[in-house]
């Protein structure tokens, strides 16, 4: 299976070092990029880098529904996961977002296993 390029996006700069490492010691093969804002993110989907995109829903330039939104008008078939501190949803973002697909969304604090098997299953099995 070929290399698989991760992108995570989470305007908490310590939850997206702590998921690249955590990720790269699980799945050393796979490339994974993090971003403190969606709009940077937003950038490598649109250049075809991106093959999965995590974020979190809470952010101050683009919240998560936001971003999900735009990549899945670039590309409806890359898989998206949604990660959320709120076990309440103020603004709404997860409902709107599993309207329009969203299938995924850990609670934080999750296991990261649990989102390696999550992303695993995304690629057709273990990559």
């Amino acid at each position: 299976m070929t290399n698989k390029t991760i992108c995570i996006v989470d305007d908490e700069e310590g939850i997206v070092v702590s998921l690249r490492e955590q990720l790269r010691a699980l799945r050393p093969k796979w490339q994974i990029l993090g971003f403190s804002n969606g709009l940077d993110a937003l950038h490598e989907v649109l250049a075809g880098n991106i093959d999965l995109v995590i974020t979190d829903i809470a952010m101050p330039d683009m919240d998560g529904y936001e971003l999900f939104s735009l990549v899945k008008g670039h590309d409806p078939a890359l898989p998206v996961i949604m990660m959320t501190g709120f076990g309440y949803d103020p603004d709404h973002v997860l409902v709107r977002s599993k309207i329009d697909g969203l299938k995924d969304v850990l609670f934080k604090p999750f296991d990261v296993e649990r989102l390696v098997a999550l992303i695993d299953a995304k690629f057709g099995g273990e990559c």
